[in-house]
């Protein structure tokens, strides 16, 4: 993608995990404007990344050739209305929440150029998976274009839009339901005698190795769990599963559009 400038509508962890994964791959942009209403965080951001700009309007940041808007879904509408004067009809605008469909977007917008995605933090280190939706008739070099940013992130797909609240679920939010358990599981190999390298370590080849052999081995669920007798929390499996049902339908029913 040639040089634009880059801006971003919110400076939260989102924001963050962006600027790392360009920053990682030494992505170029004509400049890169932050506003976000909290003083304390656009003087974190700024001091981590320094070549930003903090913008003190959301509409001097709303006047850029790419526009991320990286709000939570209530805060998006409102956003929208207070810049849609400003937006460019050229401007790519690309939302990252969920819920907030391309077609509301698109009533508050003038520029065709719509696009969302289900961030992932694992960007931050360009080993994103991250889900991307265009709008209805974008062009095959733009969305070669689009991707091509994108694509700085980690592996960036093209989905149906009534697919992406899924991925927010499955993929976006998945280390959080994992990320304190592997920590704790570390602590207690240190625990055992083994130095923090070996116990990472061990954990860390394990899963890899674990999430292969689940996925693709050939055998079923039913078979790899099998592979293994001694199931130390297996008691607790039922209850696990329960909780997996519960809140994540809950919360997969109150983002979706």
């Amino acid at each position: 993608m040639k040089t634009q400038s880059l801006g971003f509508i919110g400076g939260g962890r989102i924001t963050r995990v962006f600027l790392q994964a360009f920053a990682n791959k030494k992505a170029a942009f004509e400049s890169i404007v932050v506003y976000d209403t909290n003083t304390e965080l656009q003087i974190t951001l700024k001091k981590q990344f320094s070549q930003i700009k903090i913008a003190e309007t959301v509409q001097e940041a709303a006047l850029q050739q790419i526009l991320i808007i990286a709000l939570h879904p209530p805060m998006i509408m409102e956003t929208l209305e207070s810049i849609a004067s400003i937006v460019s009809n050229d401007a790519l605008v690309i939302s990252l929440a969920p819920k907030i469909t391309i077609e509301k977007i698109s009533s508050k917008l003038k520029t065709a150029s719509i696009v969302r995605m289900i961030p992932n933090a694992t960007s931050y280190i360009n080993q994103g998976y991250n889900p991307v939706t265009f709008r209805e008739g974008y062009n095959k070099d733009g969305k070669s274009e689009v991707m091509e940013m994108l694509k700085l992130l980690g592996n960036t797909l093209e989905v149906d839009e009534a697919k992406l609240e899924a991925y927010a679920i499955i993929s976006a939010m998945l280390p959080t339901y994992f990320w304190f358990q592997w920590h704790e599981l570390s602590e207690i190999g240190i625990e055992m005698g083994l130095s923090k390298e070996e116990s990472i370590t061990a954990i860390q080849e394990t899963l890899v190795g674990a999430i292969n052999l689940m996925f693709g081995s050939g055998l079923s669920a039913e078979q790899v769990i099998d592979l293994i007798p001694v199931k130390p929390i297996g008691e607790h499996q039922s209850q696990i599963t329960e909780i997996y049902q519960s809140k994540l339908m809950i919360l997969f029913e109150k983002i979706r559009p």
